[in-house]
């Protein structure tokens, strides 16, 4: 999972890169292992700046001095595959045809076959481990085939039903071509967020343009107008900022946003797929205090606690459903990374004792039931109810804001490996007993479906839970992935620690 983002201003004398830092803020949460940044100024010369890290690290003052031009884009990197080089941070760059630059969410499930198309038919040769820049290449080697000139929007919309037609999986892409403009396009079951927006300057009577990955940024910047991109559509952004031209490239093949945006990895400030991700939140506590009075009964729970931050608003709702105290027992430290990409199960359960305190006043001698968004290895989960007994709590059950993750993401969110998810060939009692808590309770599928589902949309991808997945049984691909993160593993040595950039800006 990673945020994109794309900006065009119609002052063609402003520099962009500002506001591709503040609006990478924005998005921060969507991956924190690496960004980056790429600008386009007069003439078409690219600028790049990108590195490992958060957003507020790599781009330092004198690094965005150097990022000229008034079109770019920024991507916040989520490493989908155990690696974290430095030379897989985006956006990726190719030169030929004509110069192009993408920022990629989401993931391909195809990808050992477009590499062997990108060596054997195209003869484009593949750098990095990344799917990102195999998309990058099978859509640059689509547009090469026109051999012309100079591109137009034909040019770019032809070339797009190349990487349609040859590129599966779930993915949301904003890219730039050098002197041209803007583009972004969105996998056709709609899997992955992506959103254009417009604002207008009263002064000058023009208009700017911004993709993103949530409304969040877009309303933050006071992007008023804005949509989402359609499963199977594309729009070009002219640099000029001129009318944007919108297409259905292909057909959709059904409209299922990952439901996993809306349990966890979503700011609930956004509003996805015309769908408030707070409100589905809500819903999700409502429907889960059902679930909690069904198996543990209201009477034998004293207090309600969340897992911050993600889980808040579901145990909040939960309380007030359930008519009982809600209270913070955990306190949070800020400065602590997510733990699920800790490489490690021993550094997981470091992480967790450095990331959460519990407050012993708030626990002692009492029924806590404990509201998450999701369980996935455990490892966590395990932690917390360990340091809620540790406090003092009589009892403490375990409750989940989404069903049992039963099954890898393919999608974008690295999760584990199918076999190391505790759900994984269990019961909810075998569950329990590796948690070690008085009873855990899930939200049903029906439910979680129910409390997101609009009047446009009433399917989702939920792989994870079924292990039915929408573009079709990825056996092989799931295969290639636990090889992938062991790969990675063990040649960490062969990553480069430095990135070569576009333009190099020297030593920092």
């Amino acid at each position: 999972m990673c945020g994109v983002l794309g900006i065009a201003l119609a002052d063609q004398n402003q520099a962009v890169a500002p506001e591709l830092f503040d609006g990478s803020l924005f998005l921060q949460h969507r991956g924190q292992d690496a960004a980056g940044i790429s600008t386009c100024g007069k003439g078409g010369r690219l600028y790049q700046c990108k590195g490992n890290g958060m957003a507020r690290d790599v781009f330092t003052r004198q690094r965005m001095a150097g990022l000229q031009g008034s079109m770019g884009v920024a991507h916040l990197r989520y490493p989908t595959a155990g690696s974290s080089a430095n030379s897989e941070a985006q956006p990726f760059y190719v030169n030929s045809p004509y110069g192009i630059v993408l920022s990629h969410n989401g993931n391909l499930v195809n990808p050992h076959s477009l590499k062997r198309y990108m060596d054997e038919t195209v003869h484009r040769h593949i750098n990095t481990d990344s799917d990102s820049e195999l998309l990058l290449n099978v859509f640059a080697s689509e547009l090469e085939k026109h051999n012309k000139y100079r591109v137009n929007q034909e040019d770019i919309f032809l070339a797009l039903e190349g990487v349609y037609r040859l590129c599966r999986g779930g993915y949301a892409c904003v890219g730039m071509l050098a002197g041209y403009g803007l583009f972004g396009f969105r996998d056709p079951n709609g899997i992955r967020p992506l959103l254009f927006g417009e604002r207008y300057n009263e002064d000058t009577n023009t208009k700017d343009y911004m993709l993103a990955s949530e409304s969040v940024v877009l309303k933050a910047h006071g992007f008023t107008t804005f949509r989402d991109i359609q499963p199977g559509e594309a729009v070009i952004i002219p640099k000029e900022c001129t009318e944007p031209i919108f297409k259905q490239v292909v057909t959709p093949n059904s409209y299922r946003p990952d439901i996993f945006e809306y349990v966890y990895f979503a700011r609930p400030d956004s509003i996805l797929d015309g769908i408030s991700v707070y409100h589905t939140r809500l819903q999700m506590g409502v429907k889960l205090a059902h679930r909690v009075e069904q198996i543990v009964g209201r009477d034998n729970i004293d207090v309600v606690m969340s897992v911050p931050d993600t889980a808040r608003t579901a145990a909040l709702q939960c309380a007030i459903e359930l008519n009982k105290p809600y209270r913070e027992g955990f306190v949070k430290n800020r400065y602590v990374g997510r733990t699920f990409i800790m490489p490690n199960q021993k550094e997981r359960v470091s992480s967790v004792r450095k990331k959460l305190n519990a407050m012993e006043s708030e626990f002692k001698d009492k029924n806590v039931l404990i509201v998450d968004d999701s369980i996935v290895r455990g490892t966590t989960s395990r932690e917390i109810i360990h340091m809620a007994q540790d406090a003092g709590a009589k009892k403490v059950f375990f409750a989940s804001a989404a069903p049992p993750i039963r099954y890898n993401h393919i999608y974008g969110i690295d999760l584990a490996d199918t076999k190391a998810l505790v759900a994984y060939d269990k019961t909810d009692e075998e569950i329990c007993k590796e948690l070690h808590c008085d009873a855990v309770i899930y939200q049903t599928l029906e439910d979680l479906i129910e409390c997101c589902s609009s009047d446009n949309i009433k399917k989702f991808e939920v792989g994870v839970f079924t292990g039915n997945y929408v573009t079709g049984v990825e056996d092989g691909y799931l295969k290639e992935l636990e090889l992938l993160r062991a790969k990675n593993k063990a040649d960490t040595d062969f990553k480069a620690d430095v990135d070569i950039g576009i333009h190099n800006f020297g030593d920092y």
